[in-house]
């Protein structure tokens, strides 16, 4: 199935894509049933009060990633792409002292948080590692709708139908380069003479119009960089308990300082790279704007490299931005459809492995590498994250999360480097490596994968 560039980078509110914005998302897909009405259970009255229950990684960690918050938001009607923080905390407040609720477009109906969202710590849903179950009763506490969602990460969310469901091919057979494998993707562009952006590009005109596709892939650049700037900026302690100090402004003011030395360290431009990616993620971790890229968790790696290539690297133009986003995208979307950018399914290889390898594809991208060096490059970044766990302190997307955006955002560099060295022949494909990456995810035991309970989650003091 064809995912389209808007698909892999959304824009959205941190800290996390899949607990976050996902249980937004699905608590703005229950109103639209609710105002459906269509799937109603019979006998029931009207509908006077909602709840949620929150199961497998989205209860162990969800209060660090703010899950809770989200689904109350997302009941009230807020969205990720259209967040406003400051009406935000001030419907939160309300909704909190009056037990009441107002989802736009029905009738004001009892909510409270206290006893209405549940943290569920027994057995994951069978579906995926995050799900949440969604209801409305009537007045006399009849069950008047339900129904049960999987944030699978990035944003993406599936009710319990979609995802049993076989996935289609009617989308994929619809674009003029339906690749569903790494191999597909080389095999059509030696055959079509064009690169993977350009089979993207292709690909995304047959959804949106050129003009439309030019201004959001802008858009989603213009979110990036003005994240990296915010980060670059900010000071003080991330919230959540840790007390985490932010450190991207002070790295980057000694950068700055050393600018132009000329004893300085070849080395030191890796701490370039990485400071662009941390000031991502402090700010994710602060609950701002930021992009999927593909999910929040990892959302530093791809601005921090693409802000390293435009800043550092010389012939580098603003006009290579849609080709880097493009190629990124056409290797974020097979990692998701044949594995996983789930860290609550595969752990973090799933999300910094998988932006490691968007990244490292769309630098090769720019820097003029062939296809074949393209696919080189991804498989090293990515092959080079397997088996990482994930394992948040205090379940807050902080530590380790933080730093290993911006060693992410090296061995992306370093990946694409290397792959341009050589012809674009090499041992392990990138859909071998991703094929190894899914079973690697699905053998690895549930306490490294995002619900806190092993790894430095449990060898970290958290408070």
């Amino acid at each position: 199935m064809f995912l389209s560039v808007f698909d892999i980078f959304k824009l959205g509110i941190g800290p996390s894509s899949s607990h976050t914005m996902g249980p937004m998302v699905a608590a703005g897909r229950f109103l639209d049933l609710l105002r459906n009405g269509a799937d109603r259970i019979p006998g029931a009255g009207e509908a006077a009060r909602l709840g949620a229950r929150l199961h497998g990684s989205l209860a162990f960690t969800g209060k660090g990633h703010a899950t809770d918050r989200a689904v109350i938001l997302g009941l009230a009607g807020f969205e990720p792409e259209t967040f406003d923080a400051l009406r935000a905390a001030t419907v939160l407040s309300r909704i909190r002292e009056t037990g009441r609720i107002a989802p736009p477009g029905l009738p004001e109906m009892g909510f409270d948080p206290a006893a209405d969202l549940v943290f569920d710590y027994g057995p994951a849903l069978p579906g995926h590692a995050n799900g949440l179950v969604i209801w409305a009763r009537d007045a006399a506490g009849n069950l008047y709708l339900e129904e049960t969602y999987y944030s699978v990460g990035g944003g993406f969310v599936l009710t319990a139908r979609e995802l049993e469901a076989p996935a289609g091919s009617a989308e994929a057979a619809a674009v003029p380069f339906p690749f569903g494998s790494c191999a597909e993707m080389l095999e059509m562009a030696a055959a079509s003479g064009r690169s993977i952006a350009e089979m993207q590009r292709a690909n995304e005109l047959v959804r949106h119009g050129a003009q439309a596709l030019d201004s959001g892939l802008a858009r989603i650049w213009e979110v990036m960089a003005a994240c990296i700037d915010r980060g670059l900026a900010g000071e003080g302690i991330l919230p959540g308990g840790l007390k985490m100090r932010r450190r991207a402004r002070s790295i980057h003011e000694r950068l700055m300082a050393e600018r132009g030395r000329n004893l300085a360290a070849p080395h030191t431009v890796n701490d370039w790279i990485a400071v662009y990616a941390i000031a991502v993620n402090e700010e994710n971790a602060e609950g701002t704007q930021v992009v999927t890229a593909p999910t929040n968790g990892a959302s530093g790696v791809v601005p921090g490299v693409l802000r390293y290539w435009l800043d550092h690297v010389p012939g580098a133009s603003p006009a290579g931005i849609p080709d880097f986003l493009l190629t990124a995208a056409a290797v974020g979307g097979l990692i998701k459809s044949n594995a996983s950018i789930s860290g609550a399914e595969v752990g973090c290889q799933g999300e910094v492995g998988s932006a490691a390898a968007m990244a490292a594809a769309g630098l090769a991208a720019v820097l003029g590498g062939t296809p074949s060096q393209i696919e080189n490059a991804a498989e090293i970044a990515l092959e080079h994250h397997l088996g990482m766990t994930c394992d948040p302190i205090a379940g807050l997307v902080q530590a380790p999360c933080i730093e290993r955006n911006g060693l992410g955002a090296i061995k992306a560099v370093s990946a694409a480097s290397l792959a341009l060295r050589g012809d674009g022949l090499h041992l392990v494909s990138l859909d071998a490596c991703i094929e190894t990456m899914r079973q690697t995810g699905r053998d690895m035991h549930e306490k490294y994968k995002e619900t806190s309970l092993g790894g430095l989650a449990v060898n970290v003091p958290d408070c």
